[in-house]
């Protein structure tokens, strides 16, 4: 199977050409900038990527318009970010994908996230299942950060991975992202008080379960405690040595962030100091 590739940006410099050169066998790469103020358009035109600009004001608007305002030049698209890698086998994995059988209008992957310069097989919380090759017009992208894919055809699976790397900016680039990203996630917690169907927990559909079990797990208290316990000791993070210790730390006080910064609003709503 043929397909075009979307990939959003902001400052990628760091990421973008090796992105780009994990994606060789693909004739169609878009790339939707936020107005970077760095290398990024350069590396991407240099390397034949086309670019599009639109000011960034949440993922899910981001990716919607890229979907629905761009032209492709095939009806696939798969959507990568920069700090991402497609691998050889998920590369051959897609191309080898019949289209024309079947109803399917969105397959969802698993990634590998790597940091210390290995991969967080227990602490990063892996298998997660994301949808991310998807039929245009088909698809429609929810929620403002950490975005949820929705079809109205059928889903399927494929079994080999992006290889992402979140920390190769550096620490500090990762701490100002989910400085933001935790501003992003207080301001949707009022979903967690919404009617959730016991049954989505059990679901075969591991995009479903993953966001029913999410929005559990934030009507939980002590909810950060409770997420470095998961991964750390239920999840076997431990077993992924001094990194694993690290990325499960990081994760607890992300969660911590957004606690207090849901509880600050609630606060600023009530008209009462912080």
């Amino acid at each position: 199977m043929k397909i075009s590739v979307l990939i959003l940006t902001l400052n990628e410099e760091i990421n973008i050409g090796a992105c780009i050169d994990s994606l060789a066998w693909c004739n169609d790469i878009v790339v939707l900038d936020s107005f970077s103020e760095d290398r990024t358009v350069d590396i991407a035109e240099a390397k034949g990527a086309r670019v599009f600009r639109r000011r960034f004001d949440d993922y899910a608007s981001q990716r919607n318009f890229g979907l629905k305002g761009i032209t492709y030049s095939h009806r696939w698209v798969l959507m990568v970010d920069a700090d991402e890698i497609v691998s050889d086998g998920l590369a051959r994995e897609i191309e080898a994908i019949d289209e024309t059988v079947g109803h399917v209008c969105m397959y969802c992957m698993r990634r590998k996230d790597f940091f210390r310069g290995k991969w967080l097989r227990r602490s990063s919380g892996y298998p997660t299942w994301f949808g991310r090759l998807v039929v245009p017009g088909r698809v429609v992208v929810k929620r403002a950060i950490n975005e949820e894919y929705h079809t109205d055809g059928e889903t399927a699976l494929l079994q080999h991975h992006l290889w992402h790397y979140p920390f190769r900016k550096g620490m500090a680039a990762w701490l100002d992202k989910h400085n933001r990203y935790s501003s992003m996630e207080a301001e949707a917690l009022g979903q967690r008080y919404e009617p959730l169907p016991v049954h989505n927990l059990f679901s075969r559909d591991p995009v479903l379960r993953r966001k029913a079990i999410k929005r559990w797990v934030y009507r939980l208290p002590m909810r950060p405690l409770i997420v470095f316990i998961g991964l750390y000791f239920v999840k076997r993070g431990i077993l992924d040595g001094a990194a694993g210790l690290s990325f499960c730390l990081l994760r607890a006080f992300y969660e911590y962030l957004i606690d207090l910064k849901a509880i600050e609003l609630c606060m600023k709503r009530l008209n009462q100091p912080f």
